[in-house]
């Protein structure tokens, strides 16, 4: 059965046309059922409507707390009925309430080598450190930012004509690639999130997921 997919944006959801792309294409099993962002000048709002996908705008400014603009959003997600949660370039951080109630079903992608270099400014901090390759990551997103165990990583040379523009450049291409796959492998019910850890082919992963040779 087809799996129902919501994403969550605040910008202009490049990723989200990937995994919209793969869809379409039959490549994943499943489908972008609802696509909400907390920016209503979002980009990726106009993607869903394009693509004829439900969008949704529910700005965190309009509440008091993190919590309650959490539960906000977990109403609107909760009536997409999503078998799994992608948080595209979605820029605010989650209550632990949140968190847990998608336990195991919530993705995220961040444009570092996880467990380097969690939160902003990634690629100039790369650049910065001197290291001699940058790359992004699709986890499963838990209570600890950018913490929670990973699905995949690819990984690119920094080159000596770097800056932080092309390596975005860069990551972006590398996005595009990891986080349709990790998410057709879920919908496909090959990747899951047990105690052990992220089981794929009901293999254990290591702890830094599957690499993807680039």
């Amino acid at each position: 059965m087809s799996k129902r997919i919501v994403a969550l944006i605040s910008g202009s959801g490049s990723n989200l046309q990937a995994i919209m792309d793969q869809c379409n294409q039959g490549i994943i099993n499943g489908k972008v059922v609802g696509v909400i962002s907390n920016r209503d000048d979002a980009f990726g709002l106009k993607r869903a409507e394009m693509a004829g996908i439900p969008g949704y705008f529910i700005s965190h400014r309009d509440y008091t707390s993190r919590e309650s603009f959490d539960q906000a959003l977990m109403r609107q997600i909760d009536a997409c009925e999503p078998d799994l949660v992608v948080l595209a370039g979605f820029m605010r951080i989650l209550s632990p309430e949140f968190v847990r109630h998608y336990a195991g079903r919530l993705f995220n992608i961040h444009p570092s080598l996880l467990p380097r270099y969690k939160g902003l400014n990634t690629h100039q901090r790369v650049l910065e450190a001197g290291d001699p390759e940058h790359g992004c990551t699709v986890h499963f997103v838990t209570e600890e930012l950018d913490g929670g165990p990973l699905v995949i990583q690819a990984r690119t040379a920094v080159l000596t004509s770097d800056d932080s523009a092309s390596l975005q450049g860069r990551m972006h291409t590398l996005e595009h690639q990891i986080y349709p796959l990790a998410v057709s492998w879920f919908c496909a019910e090959r990747l899951k999130l047990t105690e052990e850890g992220v089981l794929l082919d009901d293999t254990l992963l290591p702890a830094a997921g599957f690499q993807l040779e680039s």
